[in-house]
């Protein structure tokens, strides 16, 4: 086992040096950059002020050179070495603050509004395990159209809704600047709890029906029936025996939720 663990913990660093190189030449190599979206804006650039930004901003040396000078294995051009194997992230190409702080700005937000939202997606995928219970019941068609329109309506739309119509109904709109949790814990909830029911929204239906598949397989198996025919009671034979084998996709399904959601609102 612990060879195991060691085995993939090295293989770590090959995945994320490849995933970086790939990330690092395909923006590269996209048509436009920084340089193309401020001459938008300042159409008075002319090729010099466009070579002496290139300069500034290291993009006037090859792509090799700049991935080096990211990663910090190649030397600035004051001859010192930074980067992200330092834990230096470099500064905005744009509006020039380090990128650090801005992440460590945006981190307890985006913490809270995941960690409620992923709550609140789980409480109702278990509404699956009832689905899985009632096979073929109306209370199963029911869930079961729920966690369809959960895949089928886009979460954007739906929060562009949620902003729009309330506006234009009741003159009433949420509040826009985050309200510190120290500060005000109710006033904090009130305001992420929206967004977090949207969030949570868009993941619960994918493992609602992930529940409600596993629930049904395992429900079928003969520790199960076995369960059944010592004459268990049914909360006991559906926590004890049931969920926990069910609910190993399901967690493995949640794992792969919680990196794009907080990637998400991150950046």
């Amino acid at each position: 086992m612990r060879v195991y663990v060691i085995r993939r913990l090295l293989l770590v660093i090959p995945t994320v040096f490849l995933s970086s190189l790939i990330i690092f030449f395909t923006i590269r190599l996209i048509p436009g950059d920084v340089i193309d979206l401020m001459a938008q804006e300042m159409r008075w650039l002319t090729a010099m002020d466009r070579a002496a930004i290139e300069h500034n901003l290291g993009f006037d040396v090859p792509m090799l050179t700049q991935y080096g000078r990211w990663i910090g294995v190649w030397p600035q051009e004051n001859g010192s070495f930074s980067g992200i194997l330092e834990g230096d992230l470099g500064d905005s190409l744009w509006k020039k603050p380090p990128v650090t702080d801005t992440i460590i700005d945006r981190v307890p937000v985006t913490f809270e509004l995941s960690l409620l939202a992923l709550i609140i997606a789980q409480l109702i995928a278990l509404v699956g395990v009832y689905s899985a219970l009632r096979q073929d019941t109306w209370g199963d068609y029911i869930a079961r159209s729920f966690a369809t329109f959960c895949i089928a309506i886009p979460g954007f739309w739906l929060a562009t809704l949620v902003i729009v119509l309330p506006s234009i109904w009741w003159d009433w709109s949420p509040p826009i600047l985050p309200i510190p949790f120290t500060e005000d814990p109710l006033g904090n909830l009130q305001q992420f709890i929206i967004p977090a029911i949207i969030l949570g929204m868009a993941m619960s239906g994918v493992t609602m029906r992930m529940t409600r598949t596993m629930m049904l397989e395992v429900l079928r198996q003969d520790y199960v029936r076995t369960a059944w025919a010592k004459g268990l009671r049914e909360r006991v034979v559906v926590i004890r025996h049931a969920l926990k084998n069910a609910l190993i996709p399901v967690i493995t399904l949640i794992g792969l939720y919680i990196p794009s959601l907080i990637g998400a609102q991150l950046f």
